[in-house]
């Protein structure tokens, strides 16, 4: 499981330098403040859960089934919220309109508040 998790992490942490240079240099010049700005915020978070996937690979004191849960809600939180947030704010230069899936960037934030939940409760549970 700690493969997994360590590969994820490499792969989100990779990617979100890979987008923040891209949006600071490449779409500075088409997106509006506001758009640039959004886009941002999923660089923010995607790298922010990257390194929560780092912690929880290397933290021993998690279960295997908890670590798996909380994996999976950060993978599919950090898809739907940062992958929705980079969608919707590159509508202008895609020319697609992707708000049909703005309902989705919700999902994915509950998906990480609840990993994050499920990880304070195990250490609230935990003796010692």
């Amino acid at each position: 499981m700690d493969k997994k998790i360590f590969s994820a992490a490499g792969f989100f942490g990779l990617s979100a330098i890979i987008l923040g240079a891209f949006g600071a240099h490449a779409l500075k010049k088409i997106l509006t403040i506001d758009q640039l700005s959004s886009f941002e915020v999923g660089v923010k978070y995607q790298m922010y859960h990257a390194l929560f996937l780092l912690f929880l690979g290397l933290n021993h004191q998690i279960s295997v089934k908890i670590k798996k849960t909380i994996f999976l809600l950060v993978i599919g939180g950090i898809t739907f919220f940062s992958g929705s947030i980079y969608l919707l704010s590159t509508t202008a230069i895609t020319n697609v309109n992707f708000k049909s899936i703005g309902f989705i960037t919700p999902i994915g934030g509950m998906f990480l508040i609840v990993a994050w939940a499920i990880l304070m409760v195990h250490f609230l549970k935990k003796k010692g």
